[in-house]
């Protein structure tokens, strides 16, 4: 059985390590590389094997000193993490993947690069710096072959875990660092059944104005939620992806202003695989338009590009 390490860089990215490992279970030794100062993603993705942690040199407000002083302690902590039995390593993206890929490509061990499903107009640093390190690098979408040398094998979609389900709520996913300028735009919205995830956000400063909302910063059984959603409103990343697996209407926002993610034609353009409206100028009027321009959104039909990748990776060597 051939042993993968997939690393998880936290948010989004850990969302794609775990859709992956979802192909993967049973199939292959699974073991995964997550963030030191990141709980929820040891949380999900302890299932599918152990999880071990590296350091973050950067998150989205970490200033450029503070990153220098980060990433030559997360190269060489990876040395140590990075074993010579493995047959590959996986890079879901974000800053966190870039010493342990190259720690595994200088210890011959086959690197899988993988690209974000939101970029279409440049390709993201890391996919960028891993790619002459790495034997694939995986895309999602044929647009990107413009901005990257790889192979598109498909969106990365989750399995459902339950059936989808009318539960008359508007789902409003504020990400895994938070994103007040939306959850304000909702708190002001005159929206009633509204299930609000506020990321490190604090939850109670929007719990206490609204004792009729389900208000969290995360929750264990949040593919729960979005089963039961009739629109889920988030930016581009792992959640509108989820969404879609389940059949969801979908409202994408742009991208937090603190966030080093795409640029806002990046977020149009993915709004758009995914038929949703999209969102440049957050409101709470805006918001609800939003909302309801989805009653008139057919769902889009996608293929699992995990899916196609595990099975890749599992029949071939790559």
């Amino acid at each position: 059985m051939k042993k993968i390490l997939i690393l998880a860089g936290g948010g989004g990215h850990t969302g794609y390590a775990k859709i992956l490992a979802e192909e993967l279970q049973g199939r292959a030794e699974l073991s995964f590389l997550a963030p030191e100062d990141d709980p929820l993603s040891e949380e999900l993705l302890r299932e599918y094997g152990p999880v071990d942690q590296l350091i973050k040199p950067r998150h989205p407000t970490t200033p450029t000193w503070r990153w220098s002083l980060r990433f030559p302690k997360a190269f060489y902590d990876s040395i140590g993490k990075i074993k010579r039995d493995l047959d590959y390593v996986v890079s879901t993206g974000s800053n966190f993947c870039i010493s342990p890929s190259i720690i595994a490509w200088l210890k011959g061990i086959s690197v899988i690069n993988l690209e974000s499903a939101d970029r279409f107009t440049r390709a993201s640093s890391t996919a960028k710096i891993l790619q002459p390190f790495s034997k694939i690098t995986a895309l999602h979408w044929e647009e990107q072959k413009k901005i990257l040398k790889g192979r598109v094998f498909g969106p990365f979609l989750p399995r459902r875990r339950v059936e989808p389900w009318n539960g008359g709520y508007v789902l409003i996913a504020g990400g895994t660092y938070g994103y007040p300028e939306l959850l304000d735009a909702a708190s002001d919205s005159q929206l009633e059944n509204v299930i609000l995830q506020t990321g490190k956000v604090k939850p109670h400063i929007y719990a206490e104005s609204h004792p009729d909302w389900r208000v969290f910063s995360t929750v264990d059984n949040y593919f729960e939620v979005i089963a039961g959603a009739d629109v889920v409103v988030a930016p581009p990343g792992a959640t509108p992806l989820e969404a879609a697996a389940y059949g969801k209407s979908l409202v994408i926002v742009k991208y937090p202003e603190w966030s080093r993610a795409g640029t806002l034609l990046d977020a149009e353009l993915f709004a758009r695989k995914l038929n949703a409206p999209f969102l440049s100028e957050i409101s709470a009027v805006n918001l609800l338009t939003a909302i309801q321009q989805c009653e008139n959104k057919p769902k889009p039909e996608l293929i699992n590009g995990a899916k196609i990748l595990a099975d890749h990776v599992i029949s071939q060597n790559i």
